[in-house]
């Protein structure tokens, strides 16, 4: 089944060439992914296509506006017998983190709406019962760059669209630690030399090394990632041994 994701956006060009290059442009045209384009300008009521206006109360900048926002994503819902995730791209969102993307690869259609200016107008989170996503704790000028981050996070996630199946479980937080350091040829280079123990062919040795290597990188890096990792260990540890323990009384 083909996923489709919706972009609500001022400025359609911006995905053109992320579009059009490597592992997105491949899923689309094999038919894994189905990614549309919507201007939020076209559905604006008056002559001028305006879009925003300035913030009640007072303040700097300018806000979204209700009514464009709402059409436009009222005609995109209704093109497809799914409504679709409504997600608005904002700092104020959710963080967008590995589980969350393989949440969001489960999901037959989304809508990303990408904002502009000041942000939305409070009313189109409420009324769309949109959530809110973040790509991280800064500002940018707009929602577009987020959107293509969470496309691309996606996307990549879908059956077929790497290729190598095994390459998004090897990933960095794929199991929740940082990736092991990869190497290539040449064997050595200005005095750097590849781990020997990857030349050796042992494939069991080497798994273990990757592990090893993966697991002292995040506890030095991310210790937070290392934490949480342990965490989830240890209460796995204690479920199989409570689980085992009942065996045996039965």
């Amino acid at each position: 089944m083909t996923m489709r994701i919706d972009v609500l956006t001022l400025f359609p060009e911006m995905f053109e060439s992320p579009l059009s290059h490597s592992i997105l442009k491949r899923a689309q045209q094999q038919g894994i992914v189905e990614i549309v384009l919507s201007n939020i300008r076209e559905f604006a009521a008056d002559a001028y296509r305006k879009v925003d206006d300035k913030p009640y109360g007072g303040g700097p900048g300018m806000v979204m506006m209700c009514p464009p926002v709402f059409a436009c994503a009222e005609h995109v819902r209704s093109l497809r017998p799914q409504p679709g995730r409504l997600i608005l791209l904002t700092p104020q969102g959710a963080p967008l983190t590995q589980a969350k993307a393989i949440e969001l690869s489960r999901e037959p259609r989304l809508i990303l709406v990408a904002g502009r200016y000041e942000g939305f107008d409070e009313r189109i989170r409420e009324g769309l019962d949109a959530e809110e996503l973040s790509i991280g704790d800064y500002v940018l000028s707009g929602g577009e760059l987020a959107a293509m981050v969470v496309i691309d996070a996606v996307v990549r996630l879908l059956d077929g669209a790497l290729g190598d199946e095994d390459s998004a479980a090897n990933d960095s937080f794929g199991d929740g630690l940082l990736e092991y350091p990869h190497y290539t040829r040449p064997e050595e280079f200005r005095g750097m030399r590849v781990p020997q123990i990857l030349l050796s062919g042992d494939h069991g040795r080497i798994a273990q090394w990757r592990l090893e290597q993966s697991l002292q990188r995040t506890q030095q890096r991310r210790p937070d990632l290392y934490a949480a990792w342990l965490a989830r260990r240890q209460a796995t540890n204690k479920t199989l041994k409570k689980d085992k323990n009942q065996e045996i009384e039965t």
